[in-house]
């Protein structure tokens, strides 16, 4: 046994990657206004209220879920 960490337990996600736990994770939130379900848009890495009318932006792979921080969407 050694005590070099395991190669995978190092090995850096790009933020913009979701992994499955990550998508696991996201698909458990909802709005916080509306309680309704978010979209997951990955190119913009922003979590969308289609009821709210807002984004909520993923800042460092960690949804920022305050209104005063959404972008307003038509």
């Amino acid at each position: 046994m050694t005590d070099t960490p395991d190669a995978s337990a190092t090995t850096a996600t790009p933020s913009n990657a979701a992994t499955p736990h990550d998508r696991r994770m996201l698909e458990a939130l909802v709005c916080p206004v509306t309680q309704a379900v978010l979209t997951y848009d990955a190119e913009k890495m922003e979590l969308i209220s289609k009821a709210a009318h807002l984004a909520f932006p993923i800042r460092d792979g960690i949804p920022i879920m305050l209104v005063s921080e959404a972008r307003a969407i038509e």
